[in-house]
């Protein structure tokens, strides 16, 4: 299995590691944010080139983080969460979804740089709650894309139970793209899916409150 967090570029180029763990993403809360420095550094550090770019994003969720995991993991499913995905099926071939090194092909809605989409499963963790992949090929504009999603539970003193989901990723910067260029939509399309992420997990938590409570 690849080395967790880290993507090596060619020897020609200067080679930096990502410092995520030294800027706190946008709708975390500074007591949330240094607990999770670890899990940064352990997961979301890249060694990257001067033609690749990266990016750390958070999602507050108000659901336990059993639920939120119960999406996250299901690599079969990607387009349960995922905006613009119109269907997913595991490669010919490939071992179960929970197997590292297991394929799936994602068809694109139209309308975006993209149609289809091969993916590889890199590390699936349900102890850590860790996932991540890799595209591998297809017909869009995210080159040599790798993400990694971790999940932490968070109490508060008065009970309350919410999960954080940090999603990173490293990609190339397509040739006449700049890294900010590159950075806005990807940065977008991550957005767009972690806020559906929350949606349907606090809904999902709800339901289960309600039928625990009998209501």
């Amino acid at each position: 299995m690849e080395e967790e967090g880290e993507v090596w570029t060619t020897e020609e180029e200067e080679q930096t590691y990502t410092a995520h763990h030294t800027t706190m993403p946008a709708g975390l809360i500074e007591e949330e944010f240094e607990e999770l420095k670890p899990i940064i550094n352990d997961f979301h550090t890249y060694r990257i080139g001067s033609s690749k770019c990266s990016s750390l994003l958070a999602q507050r969720i108000q659901a336990p983080l059993d639920t939120v995991w119960s999406v996250v993991r299901r690599f079969d499913k990607p387009q349960t969460y995922k905006h613009f995905i119109k269907s997913c099926s595991l490669k010919e071939g490939s071992q179960s979804p929970t197997t590292v090194g297991c394929l799936r092909e994602v068809n694109v809605i139209s309308g975006l740089p993209a149609a289809t989409s091969t993916e590889r499963l890199d590390i699936l963790d349900d102890e850590r709650h860790v996932t991540g992949f890799s595209i591998i090929g297809g017909e869009h504009r995210l080159r040599n894309y790798r993400s990694v999603t971790t999940l932490n539970e968070f109490r508060g003193s008065d009970g309350r139970i919410w999960t954080v989901v940090l999603e990173s990723y490293v990609v190339d910067v397509p040739e006449g793209n700049t890294d900010d260029d590159t950075r806005m939509f990807a940065d977008t399309v991550v957005k767009l899916n972690l806020q559906k992420l929350a949606s349907m997990t606090e809904g999902l938590a709800c339901d289960n409150d309600r039928r625990n409570t009998g209501a």
